[in-house]
């Protein structure tokens, strides 16, 4: 051991009379000044007047409407975990809203291919219908939505994660290809399969000419005529003695009111709802309400105004105003059609509702007839019913043929064995004052299901047979006969093709 050197012997023990250690380096004397008291100075934190520990997730605002003094808020739905067993929303098709870029509601948890990438790329799918709709978006505002969503499905559905970018790349590149529709019932609107589908349907259409043999069991029986308002004979007199009813009394069409039969430039205004009544389910129950405007039904007011017009349905009336007469017998040297579809528009006049254009197709759905028909001597137009006929002011100033001429040139096409195909038939057969037995009727092929006198519009028929979309002109434009007179015929082949063969037939069905 090293001895001591008494190095501390000159300082004063700290502890001095409580130190109890027994060879205190320090000197116990007590003569010795005391060291100074060894401070070490701690830094301590300085306490707010009110110390608040946010929580974790701190609760949402109690405020209905946060502003910017809110401290808090609910993090994002899509930030947050779902508790095992809980749904979230599933792919429903639609958009949020019904026009702007849609938005995909789907399963993120099912979904092969990331949704922000889907949602990326359904927004590039939309950008390029809005451009290829550019014409016809404002009549259909919800078109370039609704078939964004629809394409982006179907290439969901038959692509994995690998090749879904790719096909949606290949499916802008066709969109990009195809020409710009000029109506919503043009051949390249909607989806990839939609439009290759009714290629390859019009195709198969295009390629059947129909044919009596085709028809022959569709043929209606004069029974069947009699029940659904066709005429079966000439009603007795010469006809035509009154072809205009100006400055009688007539029920009004429209409004139901007795009114003063006058021309279109001295007609009385009329106020009425153009579209029919119809069953909507408003709130979880079922009200009347007019298509035209939604107001319900029955209202004494109407949303539109016109002049005041009239109907007749009597074989005696309409004879009266223009006579009936049956189709020419065939020739002996037969050269005329044995199927043709045929359509008309009308409009109304002093002489009631009366045809105002006549188109025909053959059975190969070729146009080989469309003309304008100007009235009768002494008969003046009172409302050209644009919304519906599709024929204007400056349409009808090109019409040159009267009826009676009309009726002549459909006897070089047309003769009374010629199987007359169209859709409620007995009103163009009696607007062009024709009697007729040999009459096939898709009003009547597709039944109703509320049987008769009730009947399916063409424009349903053609959208759920044949996925076209026709009688979109609404206010400006209207129908179109030869297109409406197509879309028959089609429908007839529609039916051959996939409902019942010509060898299926029953004894009610042939002549």
């Amino acid at each position: 051991m090293f001895s001591s050197l008494h190095l501390f012997q000159q300082l004063a023990c700290p502890d001095l009379a409580r130190c109890e250690r027994p060879n205190c380096l320090f000197s116990h004397r007590t003569d010795l000044p005391r060291p100074p008291a060894l401070v070490i100075p701690v830094e301590q934190p300085k306490p707010s007047p009110s110390t608040t520990i946010p929580a974790k997730r701190p609760a949402p605002s109690s405020s209905p409407l946060p502003g910017p003094s809110s401290v808090a808020r609910e993090p994002p739905r899509k930030q947050q975990k779902l508790a095992l067993g809980k749904s979230v929303p599933a792919a429903t098709g639609q958009p949020s809203t019904g026009t702007g870029a849609p938005v995909l509601r789907a399963n993120g948890a099912s979904s092969v291919v990331p949704l922000p990438v889907r949602q990326a790329l359904l927004k590039t799918l939309y950008d390029h219908f809005l451009v290829l709709y550019e014409a016809i978006l404002p009549q259909n505002p919800t078109l370039a939505n609704e078939h964004a969503l629809r394409q982006e499905e179907e290439i969901y559905n038959k692509c994995n994660k690998h090749t879904y970018r790719v096909a949606v790349i290949q499916c802008v590149a066709a969109i990009k290809r195809r020409p710009s529709p000029d109506k919503s019932s043009h051949p390249s609107v909607g989806t990839e399969a939609e439009v290759h589908a009714r290629a390859e349907a019009l195709k198969s259409r295009k390629s059947l000419r129909l044919t009596r043999a085709h028809v022959e069991h569709l043929i209606m029986s004069k029974e069947a005529m009699e029940l659904w308002g066709f005429f079966l004979d000439i009603p007795e007199g010469d006809g035509g003695d009154q072809p205009s009813f100006e400055g009688s009394i007539k029920t009004c069409d429209r409004c139901g009111k007795p009114s003063v039969v006058r021309r279109k430039d001295d007609a009385e205004e009329c106020v009425y709802h153009w579209g029919r009544p119809e069953s909507r389910t408003v709130s979880g129950s079922k009200t009347r309400v007019y298509r035209c405007c939604s107001m319900p039904a029955p209202d004494n007011e109407g949303c539109v105004r016109g002049p005041h017009v009239f109907y007749e349905s009597k074989a005696e009336d309409l004879h009266a105003r223009h006579a009936f007469s049956y189709l020419k017998p065939p020739p002996s040297a037969n050269t005329v059609l044995d199927v043709a579809a045929l359509d008309c528009e009308m409009i109304y006049s002093t002489g009631g509702m009366r045809v105002a254009r006549v188109s025909v197709v053959d059975g190969a759905g070729t146009e080989v007839f469309d003309e304008l028909v100007r009235m009768d001597d002494g008969v003046e137009v009172i409302d050209y019913n644009t919304r519906f006929s599709g024929i204007t002011e400056a349409d009808y100033a090109k019409a040159v043929l009267p009826l009676s001429s009309i009726r002549e040139s459909l006897d070089a096409l047309i003769n009374s064995e010629t199987v007359l195909i169209g859709h409620a038939l007995d009103n163009d057969l009696k607007t062009l004052r024709i009697i007729h037995h040999v009459n096939v009727d898709t009003s009547i092929i597709f039944k109703h299901n509320a049987g008769p006198p009730y009947r399916k519009s063409l424009k349903d028929l053609a959208r759920e047979h044949l996925g076209l979309t026709i009688q979109t002109g609404g206010g400006t434009v209207g129908h179109s006969s030869v297109e409406d007179s197509i879309a028959t015929l089609d429908l007839v082949k529609w039916y051959i093709t996939n409902k019942r063969r010509p060898t299926e037939t029953t004894s009610s069905e042939k002549k």
